[in-house]
């Protein structure tokens, strides 16, 4: 006769609960999607958060500490006052990977409200001066090659949309070599109304794809274009655009989103994530300064047949 294999107790039977026991032990588990880059490191951050419950405390603390050093015009951060708990450069430097996924749902959270006019917009994230750029190790196979109205330059870029109240909306972070058109499919998931953006995002694609998925699209025309009538609104909001123009400016000497001391990948992306939560915290914003008679006609208050005729 055949032996039975004998089970691992990490097996269940047939009985409630069968199944192979969590190897989680302080925390519920979810999916999520995430760069694959980022999957190794947050993984180990997860193993150690879920072994060592204590280490909460440090992620909060590291948390209020992002959000204070990013909305502050200096890096000069020891205030025991405001952190009478406060831990070495070095033991701060080694715990802010720990506050990357915390910081990204707090974002969230953080987001404006969708009124209809939304304005888009890409601004560059150097990682280094470009005569270092062949010697960079911290970014390699990962920052490229990118120019804009400047110059070249070699980084990131920060694909950023706001509402007419200066909230933001959405965000994402490519390579500098990544043409500002790519993605906007993404960005305008969860949008609706008008949105309004430079000439490079000129594309007759483009705009077909918002328009079916109920949002026009409306950029400035080049020399050579077909010249096409635009109601007088659009052409007064396309010389708005020059707020989320004062939205980057904002996020980069204030909340001081782009430097080039990173020390890893983890840690670059803890400083945007807390640079764009301390400008939502900023309580003047750049806005349109809409009355309220104005904000009754935002597409935001009328029927879906409506919205594209404002």
């Amino acid at each position: 006769m055949k032996k039975e294999k004998s089970r691992s107790p990490n097996w269940g039977g047939v009985r409630e609960n069968a199944g192979r026991k969590s190897i989680w032990n302080h925390k519920k588990t979810c999916t999520m999607r995430i760069p694959k880059v980022f999957a190794p490191k947050l993984h180990e951050i997860a193993q150690k958060w879920d072994k060592e419950p204590s280490l909460e405390f440090d992620i909060n603390s590291i948390l209020s500490k992002n959000e204070y050093v990013s909305n502050s015009s200096s890096r000069e951060f020891e205030n025991q006052t405001e952190f009478p708990n406060l831990v070495s450069y070095n033991r701060f430097v080694e715990l802010m990977p720990s506050a990357l996924m915390p910081l990204i749902f707090y974002l969230n959270t953080r987001k404006g409200e969708v009124t209809g006019i939304s304005f888009i917009d890409a601004t560059r994230l150097p990682i280094c001066s470009n005569f270092r750029a062949t010697r960079n190790k911290v970014f390699e196979g990962l920052a490229n090659w990118g120019k804009s109205s400047i110059g070249w330059f070699f980084g990131f870029k920060l694909h950023l949309i706001i509402n007419d109240k200066g909230e933001l909306l959405s965000f994402q972070i490519t390579p500098g070599n990544v043409d500002d058109r790519v993605p906007v499919k993404d960005l305008v998931k969860e949008l609706f109304g008008k949105l309004y953006g430079d000439k490079g995002y000129i594309s007759s694609d483009l705009f077909k794809q918002l328009f079916e998925n109920g949002i026009k699209f409306i950029t400035p025309f080049r020399k050579k274009m077909k010249n096409r009538l635009l109601p007088m609104i659009d052409k007064i909001m396309l010389r708005k655009r020059s707020l989320i123009e004062t939205v980057n400016d904002q996020l980069k000497n204030i909340s001081q989103i782009s430097h080039s001391r990173h020390r890893s990948v983890l840690n670059f992306m803890v400083n945007i994530i807390a640079g764009l939560i301390a400008y939502t915290h900023q309580e003047k914003k750049p806005s349109l300064n809409l009355n309220n008679e104005e904000y009754t006609l935002l597409p935001s208050n009328l029927i879906p047949s409506e919205s594209f005729l404002f």
